[in-house]
């Protein structure tokens, strides 16, 4: 009898590991993290512009669809998304981009090199409008409503497979 209970606790780590893998690997639609974020309001937002001048502001994007894209100098995969946001912005759509924790001459610098897609760009430089509007890392994109509701939510770096499948509908150009 105590030799059994002595194997229990293994046996019952045993059992979580499978019913984890299981319920992991099964087929089927998952709902995302950032499933919850689609059809809620935007949060408001006032943010100071890179550069100077106005600040950025959602009053100011009222009644028509943007991208808000949440970028860093420092991060790699905003790099390798750069040349698409580019493609946007040549196509017409507004994009706000956010300085996500950068120095703003940092920022300033990686624009200046690379091209500048957005329309404006706000400092959080303390990430609290990122985290208000529900991002976990950068970079990421999120796609606002003329009225005001987030429509898509991409979480890592844009491909042109995402941007026509779920960016492009959800702007109402696809």
């Amino acid at each position: 009898m105590k030799r059994a209970l002595a194997f229990a606790p293994l046996i019952v780590l045993a059992l979580l590991v499978a019913v984890s893998a299981f319920l992991l690997t099964r087929g089927g639609e998952r709902a995302t993290v950032t499933d919850g974020l689609v059809g809620r309001a935007a949060p408001a937002f006032v943010l100071d512009r890179l550069g100077g001048g106005e600040p950025v502001t959602a009053e100011a994007l009222r009644g028509r669809s943007y991208l808000i894209n949440i970028f860093a100098s420092y991060c790699t995969p905003c790099l390798a998304e750069h040349p698409l946001l580019m493609e946007l912005r040549a196509q017409g759509v507004t994009i706000v981009g956010v300085a996500h924790r950068d120095e703003p001459a940092d920022a300033a610098q990686f624009l200046a090199r690379l091209g500048d897609p957005f329309s404006a760009v706000g400092l959080d430089p303390d990430g609290r409008f990122a985290l208000e509007l529900g991002a976990a890392g950068m970079p990421e994109t999120f796609v606002v409503g003329a009225d005001g509701t987030i429509r898509a939510v991409h979480r890592g770096a844009l491909t042109p497979e995402i941007i026509a499948e779920k960016m492009m509908p959800a702007l109402g150009g696809g």
